[in-house]
């Protein structure tokens, strides 16, 4: 009896983490929210983006040893980490997307939740992620009804068309984009477009699924604070660096300034940080990081086609 007992409370167990949508919720099993929640989701929902992403930033530079320059800052330090483990040349630069696979799979198996996959939710789980990036575009938009009334303090971007997002969370170019004197609205939609989406994998993947991960474990495990206090502070730090990175960045062993600091634009991509962490904890990497690059997407179409007109 004892051990059937056992076997019970296992089973139950196990099938509590199968219908568990992420960390902090469970929804019912096999319902949309829990399905679009598991990693193998996220990983053919994510797919699409990760090709798009490679496929376009060879098409602006065919140089794949050089491609620092149409990388964003998350992806080269993914790259540099492949490196310092003994992964080197053509490998190291296209080895980062196998790499958000086989974590994904990695938590697949560690979750204990089915594999079968739906491929008619992909299109509600665009539209769920368009929907989540709709109030990072109002909150910018009320920021920058606060600014100045210059002519780019209005804008996505500055002036130059060089430097990334004033408010933008496709931060962190690496260098900068190197084709943006003088280029077309259509290159230069495409080029906004293309660092969005590759913020949206490579961020996502490094500030929240691995630094959280990692927080968590130093401030729970090691420091040995409540669940509560290590949640809240894990997100606080993640999302502070988030920001600071859209800023300074550092990349082969030096710091290095992106933008000019303001209150209000690291204000506001602390806030996305925290916003985007509490979207991962509810469900899960794929709808985060699909949020996160749909923002950016529509982000580059309104500051060409809006605020560049100003």
């Amino acid at each position: 009896m004892a051990k059937k007992a056992k076997q019970k409370k296992k089973s139950q167990a196990r099938e509590k983490d199968r219908s568990s949508t992420s960390q902090l919720f469970n929804f019912a099993e096999d319902s949309y929210l829990e399905r679009t929640s598991r990693p193998i989701y996220a990983i053919w929902f994510l797919l699409p983006f990760i090709v798009f992403y490679e496929i376009g930033t060879i098409l602006i530079n065919t140089d794949v040893l050089n491609q620092s320059q149409t990388r964003v800052v998350a992806f080269v330090w993914l790259r540099q980490s492949l490196e310092s483990i003994g992964f080197g040349g053509k490998f190291a630069w296209m080895a980062p997307p196998f790499v958000v696979v086989a974590i994904l799979v990695g938590l697949q198996i560690a979750s204990l939740k089915r594999w079968s996959f739906d491929a008619r939710d992909v299109l509600s789980m665009a539209g769920e992620s368009i929907a989540l990036a709709i109030p990072l575009i109002v909150l910018i938009l009320f920021l920058n009804s606060l600014g100045p009334g210059q002519s780019d303090a209005g804008q996505f971007t500055d002036g130059s068309a060089q430097m990334q997002s004033r408010f933008g969370l496709a931060g962190g170019f690496a260098p900068l984009w190197s084709a943006r004197n003088g280029g077309e609205t259509a290159s230069r939609i495409l080029e906004d477009i293309i660092s969005g989406i590759g913020a949206g994998i490579y961020e996502e993947l490094v500030f929240r699924l691995i630094l959280i991960c990692l927080l968590m474990a130093l401030l729970q495990d090691v420091l040995r604070l409540s669940h509560k206090s290590s949640i809240i502070l894990s997100v606080l730090i993640s999302a502070a660096l988030f920001s600071a990175h859209h800023h300074i960045v550092f990349l082969d062993g030096h710091l290095g300034r992106i933008t000019d600091f303001d209150w209000t634009s690291f204000s506001f991509r602390t806030m996305a940080g925290i916003y985007f962490a509490v979207l991962f904890a509810i469900r899960g990497f794929g709808i985060t990081a699909g949020t996160h690059a749909f923002y950016d997407i529509i982000a580059a179409i309104l500051n060409v086609f809006v605020f560049s007109e100003r």
